[in-house]
């Protein structure tokens, strides 16, 4: 049974101590938190649980097998890192850290501790994303054309991050697992609408190599919540609406097709189809059940997590870039390139 103890009881933690708790395999141990209110709501609901007030306890009991990181991203460097150093399995939320440097460390010190490192993509495990991924990579979906997402609602304003961080990159973790390469290029314009806080709207370009284009548009001043992406192929075209109760995924054979034949030089080269529409079935279960259980495979076999810390680096290293580029007005901001694709870095 692997040991878990949970760092951070706000809004995500009681998320995780519960599936943590019903997944087999995982045994959660202890829970921090700088709250003693939110502590006592864990005795509550978790008898046989310990809690305390300071994360240093949690992290020096060596009963205690993995460490998850459910605080402000401005301390995950700190706390991912203290736990490494002692030795735990660490599963942060995302991002995994404020800059791309902290997080290629907390890699770095995974590696060499031979530690599970997970980051929380939460949207990898869903039966969604895994479906369009499949989807994507078939042959019937032919060439990958373009991506385009809008996230939008009315808040959670953070204070800590702006509104890339915390709803963009959704969606650089999901085009990092559906495509087979790295954006070349990214193009970012956004706002802040109340003086001292982060900004809360952002309109956001990403250019592939291949052609491939990704657009994201992501606000926390909206009047209704959307969740959709459209991904359009050469042969089939997606909707993805995560706010569909059933049907959450459905593919519609559309598209154009062109012609070159000299017979038809005086016609118009673009054709259209438009065919049938179907909604394939999902796997239903909750996606951090489905990550709990991944995760302690992970450390009871040594196997690398869908998103690992190399994962991590490459949306950290996109946030920087497309947040460089919204401070120049959209200046096309290259990306580094430093983290290949599946986790091999360039020398």
């Amino acid at each position: 049974m692997i040991r878990i103890g949970v760092i951070g009881y706000g809004y995500w933690g009681p998320n995780l101590v519960r599936n943590f708790a019903e997944t087999p395999g995982l045994a959660v141990a202890s829970v921090a938190d700088i709250d003693q209110k939110k502590l006592d709501i864990v005795k509550k609901r978790y008898p046989g649980v310990a809690t305390t007030t300071r994360f240093q306890e949690l992290i020096e009991d060596r009963s205690i097998d993995a460490v998850a990181v459910a605080t402000p991203v401005s301390t995950h460097f700190e706390l991912g890192m203290a736990a490494l150093k002692a030795g735990k399995h660490v599963w942060i939320e995302k991002p995994l850290a404020e800059t791309a440097l902290q997080a290629r460390k907390l890699v770095e010190e995974a590696e060499k501790r031979e530690r599970v490192l997970l980051v929380d993509h939460t949207f990898i495990y869903t039966g969604a994303v895994r479906r369009m991924a499949e989807l994507v990579k078939g042959d019937d979906f032919g060439d990958m054309l373009y991506y385009d997402s809008t996230r939008i609602n009315l808040g959670l304003f953070q204070r800590d991050v702006s509104v890339i961080s915390d709803l963009a990159v959704h969606d650089f973790s999901i085009l990092d697992y559906l495509l087979d390469e790295q954006p070349v290029a990214v193009s970012a314009v956004g706002t802040n609408h109340f003086r001292g806080t982060p900004e809360n709207l952002s309109y956001l370009t990403l250019f592939y190599g291949s052609g491939i284009i990704a657009h994201v548009n992501v606000n926390w001043l909206a009047p209704v919540k959307m969740r959709q992406i459209f991904v359009g192929g050469s042969k089939k075209m997606i909707v993805y609406d995560d706010l569909e109760s059933s049907e959450k995924i459905k593919v519609y054979d559309k598209g154009i097709s062109l012609t070159d034949d000299p017979q038809r030089i005086y016609e118009m080269r673009v054709g259209y189809r438009s065919g049938d529409m179907w909604a394939p079935r999902l796997d239903a279960t909750e996606a951090l059940r489905v990550e709990g259980e991944h995760f302690a495979d992970c450390i009871e076999t040594g196997k690398t997590p869908l998103t690992d810390g190399f994962l991590g680096m490459r949306v950290v290293e996109l946030i920087e870039a497309a947040t460089r580029s919204m401070n120049d007005r959209g200046r096309s901001v290259e990306v580094n390139g430093k983290f290949m694709f599946q986790g091999r870095r360039v020398a």
